[in-house]
């Protein structure tokens, strides 16, 4: 069996995978692991807990068996809600909570659901402390009795202090804008319209009726065809879309062209720099990131810095060498001066500042950079532990010589499955076509 923790928390099938006495019982192992560690405060007063959840119907008992798990081991417990993941990190932080918690899937299907813990002050916890949670799940422990049992209570009213954490980080306001924002039927559902009303923006909100069942189900972030089509036939400025948790956006501009993560940091970099802002002149991006991200960036007297791919090897990298503005291109945005985590609704804030501010359109703010064509081409049943074959590596050594400055080659072994991923851009979409699938060929042959 392999780590029950993956990169994002623990996720499954809500019911099958993910159980009510697992979710148990990693609420009781996490609460003495951290207070063994001594994470929780020394004042002398219980450690308290926030917990939020998305619209999923097994976040329900999923929610319930968490709490239970906290409160039994001696935890104050606030329940916030439906709330998206960035809200609950921030509270974590903001209400001075020792732990947080939130229960989602992100963009899979409503069936699927997780458990992610955050640490004091709103950050994921360590590879290290969630492997101590996985190995102490099921040991037996002394529970507390009487007085010294966890007592449970809501705070659903504390969306409205993320509400105006958000709103108070951009300067101005967005009146005049036209907007559609696409909330997936998720956690955005009703914070994320009511922060664009407050900040001046006209709104239409679609996906914002989540029955439990329909989350990330035709809409957001995984699904723009609905918000393009009503952002053009309603002649709106742009739209904006979130993911089941909104912990990520994507945007599309007037003409229903997608604006994604890359162009959207490209768009936030060159906003900051020209302000004085951005830490370093430098952007956290990972190794996914456009080429034509980086070569705009370069042009702009803009450093990026290259990571592995996942936000939390950004947020690292940005943590350790202070750097405040990262980012994958599927729209996790990390603007660490105002948040722990890639916030969804923080950065299409500050996106729609930037509209605002310059008077121009999301299209001619997105052609800071251009995008190259990337083919990526998945090479399935292969063995992955050969992805530095000598073959592969003068293949790819060859192709790139060919390629030159405007085009790159990325091999990657897939992490779970025996698969190796050949990525490659180059100026025309035929030639990188042709250069990946040359390459996929030698990966099948070199790499069986």
């Amino acid at each position: 069996m392999g780590r029950l923790f993956g990169t994002d928390g623990v996720r499954g099938v809500a019911g099958r995978d993910l159980t009510a006495e697992l979710a148990m019982d990693l609420s009781v192992a996490a609460a003495h692991v951290l207070g063994d560690a001594g994470a929780f405060t020394a004042t002398g007063r219980r450690p308290v807990a926030v917990v939020g959840r998305d619209p999923r119907a097994s976040g329900e008992f999923l929610e319930a068996a968490v709490v239970a798990g906290l409160a039994s081991s001696g935890v104050d417990v606030l329940r916030l809600g439906v709330l998206p993941t960035p809200a609950v990190a921030h509270l974590t932080s903001a209400l001075g909570a020792d732990l947080g918690v939130m229960l989602s899937a992100s963009h899979n299907p409503a069936p699927d659901n997780g458990i992610k813990f955050l640490a004091r002050g709103g950050f994921k916890l360590s590879d290290a402390v969630e492997d101590e949670i996985e190995r102490r799940l099921g040991e037996e422990w002394s529970f507390p009795v009487g007085s010294a049992v966890g007592r449970v209570r809501d705070a659903y009213g504390e969306a409205d202090r993320y509400i105006s954490h958000v709103l108070t980080s951009i300067d101005g306001r967005l009146d005049g804008l036209d907007i559609v924002v696409d909330c997936a039927h998720g956690a955005a559902h009703m914070v994320a319209p009511e922060a664009l009303v407050r900040a001046g923006a006209r709104v239409e909100a679609i996906g914002a009726r989540p029955d439990g069942l329909n989350i990330n189900a035709g809409h957001g972030s995984t699904h723009l065809d609905k918000l393009q089509q009503i952002v053009v036939s309603r002649g709106a400025d742009l739209g904006i879309a979130y993911d089941g948790d909104a912990d990520r956006c994507l945007a599309v501009d007037h003409t229903g062209a997608i604006v994604d993560g890359d162009q959207i940091m490209a768009i936030l970099a060159a906003a900051m720099h020209a302000e004085g802002t951005l830490a370093k002149d430098t952007v956290v991006a990972t190794v996914m990131s456009n080429l034509g991200f980086k070569l705009a960036m370069r042009d702009a007297g803009i450093n990026v810095i290259e990571t592995a791919v996942g936000d939390r090897y950004v947020l690292e990298r940005m943590k350790s060498d202070g750097y405040n503005l990262g980012g994958e291109q599927s729209g996790h945005v990390i603007l660490l001066d105002h948040a722990t985590t890639g916030d969804g609704l923080l950065t299409s804030l500050h996106l729609l500042s930037v509209v605002a501010a310059s008077g121009r359109s999301l299209r001619e703010l997105a052609a800071v950079m251009t995008p190259l064509p990337q083919i990526l081409i998945n090479v399935k049943d292969v063995d992955r532990a050969k992805s530095t074959a000598s073959e592969l590596t003068a293949a790819v050594a060859e192709a790139e010589a060919e390629l030159g400055e405007t085009g790159r080659v990325l091999i990657r072994p897939s992490g779970t499955e025996p698969m190796i991923r050949v990525m490659v851009e180059a100026s025309s979409e035929d030639q990188a076509t042709k250069v990946a699938e040359r390459l996929a060929d030698v990966v099948r042959a070199a790499c069986a």
